[in-house]
């Protein structure tokens, strides 16, 4: 059993108008096994609690813990974390012109365990895995997303998770740019992960659709900066009818993605 924990985080970014405070003392504690999703208007700061765990350094960190297994991750650099692991689906996956998607692969499952793993078994999870998104066989030797299309990102994206198990993995709106088959896809293959490996799943959406497919445990309501609300399924089915208005700030403008 793993315990990722968030505690009381505040975190800002610089911007042209000066410093911007984004996170306002979140909290909040995932187990094993359990799927949180983390729902919320635009702007609200669900992407900066993914990509501060993540370490990314465009976000300051002033005061908090985030804590995997009682490991300060605030004091590791993002492939210390990625080890230590924890995985961020990102919303728009990056290219990597000139390493293949199999060498890719190959090296973080080699950093993570310790040891490279076996030539013929890699190829034959690999080729598996694969089969199982649908992704055609001659992605494995192109260069990482180049010229994919967003739906194939998003593929490969659970490639790696199924692949590299590891303990939490962050989904920052996964289900963008999908259509109606991917989506099924692609939350098939993350249920298929969570079921072989039980790792611990946050989940970043605007939408319910998802939900549909990846089934939470525990909806919360993310506004301005921290959680207002956290309750079961029936949370987001709230959300989806009634909007985040009253969650948020007297005179705030929601700028629901729900609606």
């Amino acid at each position: 059993m793993s315990t990722l924990e968030i505690k009381d985080l505040h975190v800002h970014v610089e911007t042209k108008e000066g410093t911007k405070e984004i996170l306002k003392g979140a909290s909040l504690t995932v187990h094993s096994g359990e799927t949180h999703a983390i729902m919320g208007p635009n702007g609200s700061g669900k992407s900066t609690l993914a990509y501060t765990l993540a370490g990314h350094p465009k976000y300051v960190v002033d005061s908090g813990e985030a804590l995997l297994d009682g490991q300060d991750l605030l004091k590791m650099t993002p492939d210390e974390r990625a080890k230590a692991g924890l995985f961020l689906a990102m919303q728009y996956p990056v290219e990597v012109p000139g390493v293949s998607m199999t060498n890719f692969l190959r090296t973080a499952k080699t950093e993570i365990d310790g040891e490279a793993p076996g030539i013929r078994q890699w190829a034959k999870d690999l080729s598996a895995a694969m089969k199982r998104l649908k992704m055609d066989p001659k992605f494995a030797s192109r260069s990482v997303n180049e010229g994919f299309s967003g739906g194939e990102k998003k593929r490969a994206e659970v490639l790696q998770l199924e692949l590299l198990k590891p303990k939490f993995a962050i989904l920052d709106e996964t289900d963008s740019g999908l259509d109606v088959d991917a989506l099924r896809i692609v939350s098939e293959g993350v249920n298929r992960a969570k079921e072989a490996n039980q790792f611990g799943i946050l989940m970043v959406t605007h939408y319910t659709r998802i939900l549909k497919y990846i089934k939470p445990d525990i909806v919360h309501v993310f506004a301005d900066g921290h959680f207002v609300k956290t309750g079961g399924p029936e949370l987001a089915d709230e959300l989806e009818e009634n909007g985040y208005d009253a969650y948020l700030p007297e005179g705030a403008d929601s700028e629901s993605a729900l609606a």
